[in-house]
């Protein structure tokens, strides 16, 4: 039985869905310390096993424009619980995968059904928050999938470690399971009224893909996906690849997370303070300086610094550019922030897998000083764009 829809605005996301997307996080971020210990176990190269990421990063991301288009057409809580449902299977499946092959099948298949969970979020808010506090309960459900990724990276070493790397895949998929119940009882957000199928996602396909300031967003998220998701995994196996063991090194990204939950709290409070263009400044400038120091030196004290920087690059930077993009076409607001996630996790999973051959090579330094380069365009596009579009509006 579905939940009525709900008629009034919110103040901050449910529990249910900052658990989801708390969960949704820790998938995702929990394979980053295991590439090596993957890599070992099933006998392959680092880079070979760097696809188990990189094929989760890119079925999370062009999953996004289909779970957007069902999400505006059949409802963001019924899109979550049926994504949610599946995820679960795909972890569980995860990890038995005796071969390779076999498990980046498995994980293409829970990215996708995971990829389903924090856009639909970030719909949902956008739908039940209003404008004028929008950014601050887009950082409240931030700061849970900050959570999600600090326990990911610690826990998932850790785990893979002392025990097994197929663990770090069962403990999400249960989560998963328990989630896409508890989403029962989350209040639909009312929808558009009903029209022919066929012409309602064309509708929803035109406004988005016709709107240029959407199309700017889009591009934006693509490249910071590269920028920071697709290259920040490697911070762990560069420890690694450093002596140290695998628990240690997620348990210095853990700091990514912890970076990240730290400075939304402080990026909530500056909202309305201080401009769009400022915050995306500073956040680009962290990422910047963040891969600029690993560039120099690889050591457990430059990567745990690093980490630091880069969550709180994504606090402000993201925060900024996805607050623009649940705004930028409200009338399809669920197909926008599907095709912004598209892009970010395309983004990241190129990344990913162009950067493979440089880690396999150890060549760290120019893998990181690449990232640290293409940090300062996209911050000062992304101000001025952003500095623009107010001023037209």
């Amino acid at each position: 039985m579905r939940a009525p829809d709900l008629p009034v605005s919110i103040e901050r996301p449910p529990a249910a869905l900052s658990v989801s997307s708390f969960v949704s996080s820790f998938d995702r971020f929990a394979v980053t310390p295991m590439l090596v210990l993957i890599a070992e176990d099933l006998d392959v190269s680092l880079s070979a096993s760097v696809a188990a990421a990189s094929g989760y990063y890119l079925a999370y991301g062009l999953s996004q424009p289909l779970w957007g288009l069902l999400s505006d057409r059949f409802g963001r809580v019924r899109v979550m619980r049926g994504a949610l449902l599946g995820a679960a299977l795909a972890g569980l499946v995860s990890a038995l995968m005796p071969v390779l092959g076999a498990l980046v099948a498995a994980r293409i298949v829970a990215g996708a059904c995971f990829g389903a969970v924090i856009p639909t979020s970030l719909t949902y808010v956008g739908d039940t928050v209003r404008a004028s506090i929008r950014q601050r309960a887009l950082t409240d459900l931030m700061a849970a999938a900050s959570l999600g990724t600090a326990l990911a990276t610690g826990l998932g070493g850790v785990l893979a470690g002392l025990l097994n790397w197929r663990v770090a895949f069962v403990v999400p998929a249960a989560c998963a399971l328990v989630c896409a119940f508890a989403l029962r009882s989350l209040p639909e957000p009312p929808r558009a009224g009903p029209a022919g199928a066929a012409r309602g996602v064309g509708r929803y396909l035109g406004a988005v893909l016709g709107h240029g300031w959407a199309l700017l967003v889009f591009g934006l998220a693509f490249v910071e996906g590269a920028i920071l998701l697709g290259v920040m995994p490697f911070l762990a196996t560069a420890l690694q690849h450093a002596g140290f063991a695998a628990a240690v090194a997620g348990l210095a990204i853990t700091a990514y997370g912890l970076g990240l939950w730290a400075l939304s709290k402080l990026v909530k409070r500056l909202v309305g303070r201080w401009p769009a263009p400022l915050l995306m400044t500073v956040g680009g400038a962290q990422l910047c300086a963040g891969f600029a120091i690993v560039t120099v030196h690889v050591s457990l004290p430059t990567v745990t610094v690093t980490a630091l920087l880069l969550g709180g690059g994504w606090s402000f930077l993201h925060s900024s550019l996805q607050t623009w993009a649940t705004s930028v076409v409200p009338e399809a607001r669920g197909t926008t922030i599907a095709f912004f996630a598209s892009a970010l996790f395309v983004g990241s999973a190129a990344a990913s897998w162009a950067a493979g051959p440089l880690a396999d090579h150890g060549r760290y330094a120019l893998l990181f000083g690449l990232a640290a380069g293409a940090a300062v365009p996209l911050t000062v596009v992304a101000a001025l764009a952003r500095r623009r579009y107010q001023g037209r509006r």
